[in-house]
This record gives C-alpha cells, sequence and structure tokens, in this order.
C-alpha cells in the first residue's frame, strides 16, 4: 500500500482525521517533527480516536530521518505549487504522499529535493488558497488506491 506523511503537522484535529483515514485505507502514516501538538493519550482521546488508529503511524524526529527510513520508495510533493494534476500520475504501490504543514506547506529545501515531474496538486478554482488538509490527503490517496484497484479493501 502506499505511505502518507505530513511534513510538521501544526492541527490536531487535521491529523487526527488523516490518521483516521489511513486506519481505513491501508495506508502507513508518517509524522514529520516538528508537529505544532502532542501525541498525549487524553489528546487522541480527544480527538475522537483510539490507538488502533495508532498502529499505522510512525513518528520521526526531522525530514533527513524520515528520507532515510523511506530508502527506495518514490516521494511525492502534494503541494498547491505542483506541476501536474493528482490523476495525471500513475501511482505505484509504496510511493510515499508528502504534505505539507497546514501553515507554511513544504520547506523550499523539501521541494527542492523532490523531481518537479512528482509534484503534484489537486485542482481548484482561480483564486482558490487550498484545500483543507485532511481532504487533500482523502482526495490524492484514494485517487492512488483506485489505480491499484482499491486493493485488500472490500
Amino acid at each position: 500500500m502506499f505511505h502518507i506523511a505530513l511534513f510538521e503537522p501544526q492541527i490536531a484535529p487535521n491529523t487526527g482525521n488523516i490518521m483516521r483515514l489511513a486506519a481505513n485505507n491501508g495506508c502507513k502514516l508518517h509524522l514529520i517533527e516538528p508537529m505544532g501538538f502532542d501525541l498525549d493519550e487524553k489528546k487522541v482521546r480527544r480527538a475522537g480516536l483510539d490507538y488502533r488508529d495508532l498502529q499505522n503511524t510512525t513518528v520521526h524526529k526531522n525530514y533527513q530521518q524520515f528520507v532515510e527510513s523511506m530508502d527506495g520508495k518514490r516521494i511525492i510533493a502534494c503541494t498547491t505549487k505542483g506541476t501536474k494534476n493528482h490523476c495525471q500520475i500513475v501511482y505505484q504501490p509504496d510511493d510515499v504522499l508528502l504534505f505539507g504543514a497546514e501553515t507554511h506547506g513544504l520547506a523550499p529545501a523539501v521541494m527542492d529535493s523532490i523531481p518537479e515531474e512528482l509534484r503534484i496538486r489537486i485542482p481548484m478554482q482561480e483564486n482558490s488558497r487550498s484545500l483543507n488538509l485532511s481532504n487533500a490527503v482523502a482526495i490524492i490517496s484514494y485517487e492512488a488506491w483506485r489505480q491499484q484497484g482499491f486493493a485488500g479493501g472490500d
């Protein structure tokens, strides 16, 4: 299946929604620190999650540690600055879908490390800023899964 990676997520409810999404679509979730919140038990419960939702989640101390752990996998930047529509790429099992922080997106150094042809975007109306992070993750991860025939789903 695919990997969903959140670079420096800032809003706990968005991350909680994405944790639940990953638990349901079979993706492995990666959270790249620093984050704007912590994952203590009380906050997880407040977000309506339980620890089953955390089973598929790995926290990385920084982007470099994350990249090292993804060795050999194709990292796709999902960004409003993407050069391709998210439906114009052929997803492969084990691809990594990398999303930026809600407040500042992907850092320039991170963006520069990803080839232009692997920077994708979701089409939007002109003059629209961006979608909510959890909505964007849902749209792109389900397109990737659809291309794989919803393998493992019922």
